[in-house]
Order: C-alpha cells, then structure tokens, then sequence
C-alpha cells in the first residue's frame, strides 16, 4: 500500500518485542522460571506439562501426607470441596485464562494494525506504550508483592480457617497451630500456588487496562459510519473475555466458601444475596470497566456525526426535494432510474449507522460469557440448598 503524500510512512517499531505480537502475558521472573525448566517454550504453551505439573506440586502432596501420617482423615480431604475446587479446578483454569489472554490481547492488537486505525506517529506512540509495558511486565517487583500477598492474606485467615478446618488439616493437640503436616503443606505451598496464579492473572490484566487508558488517547481513526454502529473500535468489546476464565476462578472460590456454610453451619442461600450482587458488580466494573475509557470519545463523535450527516443530509433531501417533487416536469421517465434515489438510499442507511452508534463498546458475546464465568461455578452453591430437579424444573419453566 502506497503512502499518501504528505504523510508519514510505517515503519517498523525499533523495539524487537512492540509488534503485533507483543505479549503482555509472557515474561515476567515466574515466566522465565518455566522457561528456564522447560515448562514453557516461546512457541508452545505447553498446557498438559503445566497443569500436571501444577497439580502434581500442589495437590498430590496433600493426598500422600494426609496417607502417611493421617490415613483416617483421607475421605475428609477428598470431600474437602474448597481446597478441591481451588487446586484441581481454579489452578488449571487459571493456567488456561494465560493463553485465552494471551491470545485475546495479541488479536486485538493485531487487528489495531491490520486495521490502521492510527496514524504512523500515533502508532509510533502505540508501540512505545507497548515497549514500556513489557517493561513493566518483567519487573521482580509485582511478583514479589503477590507472593507476600498471598502469604499475608493467608496468615491473616489463620484463625477463621482454624475453626472451619476439615479433619484432614488438623492435627494432635500438641501440634504448631493444632495443623497437620498436610496443613502445613497447603499453608506453604498449595495455597501459593492458587493465590499467586490468582494474583498474576489480575497483574496481567492490570498491564492491559493500562493499554486500552493509553489507546483511549491516541488519535484514533474513528468512522461514525461503520457497521459496527462503534465507529470502528467495536472489536475491543471482546477483551473482557481475557479475563473471564480469572473470574470464573474467583466466583468457584467464594462460591465453594458459601456451599461450605450452607452444608456444615446451617447457613442459606438468601444469605449471601447482597454478597451475590456485589460480587456481580465488582466482576463487571473490573471486566467491562476499562471500555469506559472510550466512551467519551464516542459520544462526541456521535453528536459530531449527526450535525455533520444532518447538513449533509439537508443539502441532498432538499436537491432531491426541488428536482423530482417541486418541479417534475420533464424528469418523470427519469425518476425509476435517478441516480439520486440510489444516493439518498445510501445516505439514508449512512445516518441510520451514525444515530445508532453505541458510545459503549459493548460485545454481547462478551457479556454472556462473563454472566456464565459467574453463573456456572456458583451452580454446586444453588445445589448445595435446592434439590437439582427443582433447579431443573425451573429452567425448563423458564424456557416455555
């Protein structure tokens, strides 16, 4: 494609990592310790090494300690839906989440370019945001602060999971903190292990939300007229399915923490609705949220349309107006094939996209999938208090 003139040409980024496939979500210390013990490569993910590694090192332990030193207490483990629900099921998923935001972010990105929907020299400031947050991404320090995070809130706890512990996790009356050695082990390790896999999902997602501020910015080549009724930036209402997977995580662990008062302290379901509610909230502000950022831009582009299509549209209708209504004489074998018909057709469909454009980039796709990262972890909770063949009846109720 030929440069116009005048205009600046595009070249390739000087930083080697700000290309359209740049990654927000490879790197960091934790990354290139997998890279360094060949769980990941640069072209693989290598899914099934990772999540059996994961489980190997976080569950499996608990499973051998709880045999050898409290064989008694082994049901109580594996009927222990909580620590179950966070270390056979979170862990994996969340390994999962990096390639889904991996993929997510790069498509995103790709198609910024592929698209042009910015100006070389914007560009250029595109990829330098990209440059500084790969940066950011490789620092020690968030990882760090996840680590200690993730023990603080850990030990913090201590006393609340002391009183709601399973068999499995205590030990003699002698014992450090009346723990058992599987205890420790999950105090230890298997609890870091979700936590910080946790604690990096919302680091990366964090890195993106910084992105999309710094794209909001830039002088985006916005269309009011595009079918995407978005002006052409409708593609960046899928980003919130980047972190779904990080949310389903979050509502299977708070939801396994409320069939857990439901089963064993006489709690209901009704109890935690306000919890439900906010959780709901707190998982679109932070998923939908950053979209925001666009918002403005839209919204004056919208008003900007309708004044400028408006003219536009007055000056056709009105040539229209005086030719084949005010003075048709002469014009009537003309008027099946006037080209003016064609052309007010066109500017017709042209304003229609301009009235609907949405301010707020919104994928319904996108939503749904959020609505069942929440909805289908918190199903064992409904369970644990409505029989299945009621819930089920009540869906097919709902479907007639």
């Amino acid at each position: 494609m030929q440069t116009p003139p005048g205009e600046i040409p595009r070249q390739a980024p000087a930083d080697s990592e700000a290309t359209s496939e740049a990654s927000l979500v490879r790197g960091g210390p934790f990354y290139r310790a997998q890279e360094a013990v060949r769980l990941v490569s640069s072209e693989r993910w290598n899914l099934g090494r990772r999540i059996a590694f994961a489980v190997c090192l976080g569950w499996v332990p608990l499973l051998l300690i709880t045999l050898l030193s409290r064989p008694h207490a082994l049901g109580s483990l594996l009927k222990d839906y909580t620590i179950n629900v966070r270390l056979l099921i979170a862990v994996p998923v969340l390994l999962i989440g990096q390639v889904v935001m991996e993929n997510t972010f790069r498509t995103i990105v790709r198609h910024i370019r592929i698209a042009e929907l910015l100006p070389a020299q914007e560009e250029a400031k595109m990829d330098h945001t990209i440059a500084s947050l790969i940066r950011l991404r490789d620092s020690i320090v968030p990882e760090i602060v996840i680590l200690v995070a993730a023990y603080g809130h850990f030990l913090s706890t201590l006393k609340l999971r002391l009183v709601t512990a399973e068999p499995w996790a205590l030990g003699d009356s002698s014992s450090f903190f009346h723990l058992s050695p599987a205890a420790w082990y999950y105090a230890l390790v298997s609890q870091l292990v979700y936590q910080f896999l946790l604690g990096i999902s919302l680091w990366k997602w964090f890195l993106w939300i910084c992105f999309l501020f710094r794209l909001s910015r830039l002088d985006l080549q916005l269309i009011p007229t595009h079918p995407d009724q978005h002006a052409g930036i409708g593609f960046l209402g899928v980003s919130p399915m980047a972190i779904a997977p990080t949310m389903f995580v979050a509502a299977g662990a708070i939801g396994s923490s409320w069939r857990t008062e439901i089963l064993k302290h006489t709690a209901h379901l009704m109890d935690f609705k306000l919890e439900a509610i906010i959780l709901l909230i707190v998982v679109l502000i932070l998923a939908m949220g950053p979209l925001v950022f666009f918002v403005p831009r839209l919204s004056k582009l919208r008003r900007q349309g309708i004044f400028q299509y408006g003219i536009l549209g007055q000056h056709l209708s009105t040539e229209f107006y005086k030719k084949w209504i005010q003075n048709p004489q002469g014009h009537e074998e003309e008027l099946l094939t006037a080209p003016e018909i064609s052309t007010l057709t066109d500017y017709a469909a042209s304003y229609e996209n301009v009235e609907k454009l949405q301010p707020f980039p919104l994928d319904m796709g996108a939503l749904l999938g959020l609505v069942l990262a929440i909805a289908i972890p918190m199903l064992p909770t409904v369970l644990a208090e409505i029989p299945f063949i009621t819930v089920l009846k009540g869906l097919l109720a709902a479907v007639k």
